[in-house]
């Protein structure tokens, strides 16, 4: 750990997390009850007979399509709920961090982020979540925990990587079949950004 904000590699038992300092993110994390522990597990074992690299890539890509379907209680289609979610991403945008892409799912959270340098990744998202859960416990009347403990973490290797990951990001809505296009979902960076085209 050194004083910008970098870390490196690491990891809290769960998934590894790369802590970088100012290096675009690309981060996911979800709700508590979206995805059983015991279906990741199966699948981990099904795909042990692949290469690393190709077992990691099948696994995030059915891990990413089981969220798309929205299990669980999916808090997040409540759209007080998904505000509350947006508010807490853009609170400390441009102080602790540049916010380039995101998303609110009915039961995850896409982002596209760099740190300011002197804030770490996970203390930035453990507010995120921190100031959410309280909120949305609150409105929604549920008590416990209310996101998954661990996230999801890539940093952006290059400009096309980064193209890649908002196209992805803000796209997500239309892959899960929930609008047609990226700018008609409501709590996402795409819509805003066609707000700014318009004026």
């Amino acid at each position: 750990m050194d004083r910008r904000g970098r870390i490196g590699w690491y990891s809290r038992g769960y998934l590894p997390h790369f802590d970088g300092g100012a290096i675009s993110q690309f981060i996911t994390f979800r709700l508590a009850d979206s995805l059983p522990k015991g279906l990741i597990e199966g699948w981990t074992l099904e795909l042990a007979c692949l290469g690393e690299q190709e077992a990691k890539d099948k696994l995030r890509r059915r891990i990413e399509g089981y969220l798309d379907q929205g299990h669980g209680k999916a808090w997040l289609r409540d759209a007080r709920i998904a505000r509350i979610v947006e508010d807490a991403l853009l609170y400390f945008d441009g102080q602790r961090y540049r916010m380039h892409a995101w998303v609110v799912m009915p039961n995850h959270v896409h982002v596209l982020a760099t740190p300011v340098e002197g804030w770490y990744l996970r203390v930035i998202i453990g507010g995120w979540k921190s100031l959410s859960a309280r909120q949305a416990n609150a409105v929604s009347g549920s008590k416990g925990k209310f996101w998954q403990e661990d996230y999801f973490d890539r940093y952006i290797r290059d400009g096309d990587h980064f193209a890649r990951a908002r196209r992805y990001i803000e796209g997500n809505p239309v892959k899960a079949g929930l609008c047609a296009k990226p700018e008609e979902w409501e709590f996402g960076s795409a819509r805003r950004r066609a707000g700014n085209r318009e004026a």
